[in-house]
C-alpha cells in the first residue's frame, strides 16, 4: 500500500491537512488506530463527559505520580477514534492570544507570528454569532469548521459576564477576535446541534473526493532508509505492514504519541534510545521534552435557585433531553453548556491574559460526578502559562507500551502564587451584585479556606488538567540543539518526514487547543504543498492601554 502522502493520526491537524491535500488532488492515506465516532455518545455536544471516559475512544493514558500534586496520578484522555480528541473534547473553540503566536516566532518558529496564523484562522472558519455579536472582519465565513455560539438562555451565563464587568474588568463580544481580554460568549465547535469535530468538518469530505484512503492500524514506527523516511511500518489485523509514502510521512498523532513514535524510530535523545536497544538514526534530545499543559480548578457555588442544570441530574430528564436531540438535533443535548468565558491578566506587567475561565451552570467534574450540594455552578480557572516543563519518553521498546508521561505539575513556584490568584479573582466575581440572586455558599475550595497555605493545600489535591497538552516536538530553527522540527516542521536531520499537531507548539497558547491544532493542519498543509503561505495579516489585536500599572 502506497501513497503520495502517509499521515499517522485521523485528529484535529491530521484531518485538516488530508483535506487540503486531497482538495490538491494528491493522494493520501491516514493511519489511525481507534474506531468509528458515529453514535450519540460522540455526536450528541451535551453528552462530552462520556467519551473521554471511555476506553473505546480513548488511550487511556495517566500521568506518573505527580511529586507536587501529593504523588496523584493525572487521567490524561487522548482520542483513540476518527477526529482523534476532536472527537471527546469539550468543544471548546479558542484561537490563542496574538501574542502567543508573536512569542513562537520569536522562539524561532518563523512564519507563524500572528500575522502569519490568522489568515489560516479565517481560511479554516464558518463562523455564526448566532446573534450574540462578534468581530466578523476578523472571522471566516467560508471553511469547513463550523464555530457557534450557545442560546446563552440560562440567566447564569449573562450574571457571569457582568459580574465581571461589575468587578471591572474588560467585556469583549468576540475573544477570538480583536479583543481576547475580557468576560463574554464562549465558542464551540458545534453545527446543526452536532459536535463539529475534524471528521465531520474535514475527514468526510476529503474521502469523498476518493483522494483519501483511512487505514485502522497502529503504527509502530517510521521506515527511515539512508536518512529519508519511506513509509510506517503498522499492525494491522494481527499482521505487521509498510505503508509506503512516496513524497512524505507526516505525523499527527497527538503531543504524547508523536513523540513517541519519533523515538521509536530512532529519532529522540540517543542515551535515551540507546538505553532501550533502538539505533539512532538522529540524535535529537528536544524529543519529548518541553512538555506543557493547562492545570484547573473548578470553583464551585451553591445555587439559591433551581434554575442549574442539576434539574436535568436524572435519569427521566436526560432521557427526553436525548430523545429530543437524537430526533431534532435541538435543545439541552445541542450545546456543550460552555456559553460565557473570560481571559483575564493575573497582575499588572501582564501584557495580555494568562488566567481563563469556562463557566458553567452546574457544579460537576468532567468525569459526570455532580456535587452532592445539588445545585449550584462553577468555574473553571487556571493559569495559561506555567513556567513548569515536563516530558514524554519511551517506556519500552515495545510499541504497544504506553509512554512515560511526567508532567512535573506546579514545580515552578510562580504557579502556586498564580493559582492563588485565580481562586481569590474568582471569588472576587462570585461576590459581584450580579451573582447576588444566585449565590447560596461556596461548595469548594470552601470558606474556610483563606490562607495561602490552605489554599496551597486545596490546589495539591484538587487542581485537575485540562487536557491540553502540547509542545514535546518544538518547532524552531534549524540550528538550535533542542528545536525538533524547523519552521517548515520538518523534522530536523531526516528527509521527509514532518510532525503537525500540538507537539510542535514552542510555547502553549491561551486556552483550548483544538483551533491551534486545527490552525497547524492548515498551515502545513500549504508547506506540503510546496505552496507560497496566504498573505499575511494587518490586523492589530487589542491589548490594555494600561496593562504596565493596571490588573483590570
Amino acid at each position: 500500500m502506497r501513497a503520495e502522502f502517509v499521515i499517522v493520526g485521523a485528529g484535529s491537524a491530521g484531518c485538516a491537512m488530508a483535506y487540503r491535500l486531497a482538495e490538491a488532488g494528491r493522494k493520501v492515506i491516514v493511519i489511525e488506530h481507534g474506531g468509528s465516532d458515529a453514535g450519540p455518545f460522540i455526536q450528541m455536544p451535551a453528552a462530552l463527559s462520556y467519551p473521554m471516559n471511555m476506553k473505546t475512544y480513548d488511550w487511556g493514558y495517566t500521568s506518573e505520580p505527580e511529586p507536587h500534586l501529593g504523588g496523584r496520578r493525572l487521567a490524561c484522555p487522548r482520542g483513540k477514534v476518527i477526529g482523534g480528541s476532536s472527537s471527546i473534547n469539550g468543544m471548546v473553540y479558542v484561537r490563542g492570544h496574538a501574542m502567543d503566536f508573536d512569542h513562537w516566532e520569536e522562539a524561532g518558529a518563523r512564519g507563524w507570528s500572528y500575522a502569519d496564523v490568522l489568515p489560516y484562522y479565517k481560511r479554516m472558519e464558518s463562523w455564526h454569532d448566532n446573534g450574540h455579536g462578534g468581530d466578523p472582519a476578523w472571522r471566516g465565513t467560508d471553511g469547513p469548521l463550523h464555530v457557534s455560539r450557545g442560546p446563552r438562555k440560562n440567566p447564569l451565563f449573562e450574571a457571569f459576564v457582568r459580574a465581571g464587568e461589575q468587578a471591572g474588568y474588560e467585556v469583549t463580544d468576540d475573544y477570538n477576535g480583536e479583543k481576547q481580554e475580557g468576560f463574554g460568549p464562549m465558542e464551540q465547535t458545534v453545527w446543526g446541534g452536532r459536535r463539529w469535530s475534524a471528521a465531520n468538518a474535514y475527514l468526510r469530505p476529503a474521502q469523498k473526493t476518493g483522494n483519501v484512503q483511512l487505514i485502522r492500524a497502529l503504527a509502530q514506527r517510521v521506515v527511515i532508509e539512508d536518512g529519508r523516511a519511506t513509509g510506517v511500518e503498522v499492525v494491522r489485523r494481527g499482521r505487521v505492514e509498510v505503508i509506503g509514502a512516496e513524497r512524505e510521512v507526516v505525523l499527527a498523532a497527538s503531543s504524547l504519541n508523536s513523540p513517541k513514535l519519533l523515538m521509536l524510530s530512532g529519532i529522540g535523545p540517543a542515551a535515551h534510545l540507546a538505553g532501550h536497544g533502538i539505533a539512532v538514526v538522529a540524535d535529537r534530545p528536544g524529543v519529548g521534552q518541553n512538555l506543557q499543559d493547562h492545570l484547573e480548578l473548578y470553583i464551585q457555588m451553591a445555587s439559591s435557585q433551581p434554575i442549574t442544570l442539576y434539574k436535568h441530574w436524572n435519569l427521566v430528564s436526560k432521557g427526553l433531553i436525548g430523545a429530543q436531540w437524537l430526533f431534532t438535533k435541538t435543545g439541552m443535548g445541542a450545546s456543550n453548556q460552555f456559553e460565557s468565558a473570560a481571559f483575564v491578566r493575573s497582575r499588572a506587567g501582564v501584557p495580555y491574559p494568562d488566567i481563563q475561565y469556562h463557566f458553567l451552570p452546574i457544579a460537576v467534574r468532567y468525569d459526570g460526578q455532580a456535587a452532592a450540594e445539588g445545585h449550584g455552578f462553577q468555574a473553571h480557572t487556571g493559569p495559561m502559562r506555567s513556567k513548569s516543563r515536563g516530558s514524554v519518553s519511551l517506556r519500552s521498546a515495545d510499541p504497544a507500551a504506553d509512554p512515560v508521561i511526567r508532567f512535573n505539575y506546579m514545580s515552578h513556584p510562580e504557579d502556586w502564587e498564580d493559582f492563588r490568584t485565580c481562586i481569590r479573582l474568582t471569588r472576587e466575581i462570585f461576590a459581584q451584585e450580579a451573582f447576588r440572586p444566585y449565590v447560596k455558599h461556596e461548595i469548594q475550595p470552601g470558606a474556610a479556606l483563606q490562607s495561602d497555605a490552605e489554599l496551597d493545600g486545596f490546589i495539591r489535591d484538587h487542581a485537575e488538567s485540562a487536557y491540553h497538552p502540547c509542545g514535546t516536538c518544538r518547532m524552531g530553527s534549524a540550528d538550535d540543539p533542542l528545536a525538533v522540527v524547523d519552521p517548515e516542521a520538518r523534522v530536523i536531520g531526516v528527509e521527509g518526514l514532518r510532525v503537525a499537531d500540538s507537539s510542535v507548539f514552542p510555547r502553549i497558547t491561551n486556552g483550548n487547543l483544538n483551533g491551534p491544532s486545527i490552525m497547524v493542519g492548515e498551515k502545513v498543509s500549504d508547506l506540503l504543498l510546496g505552496r507560497e503561505p496566504l498573505a499575511r495579516a494587518n490586523d492589530v489585536p487589542w491589548i490594555h492601554p494600561d496593562w504596565e500599572t493596571a490588573q483590570r
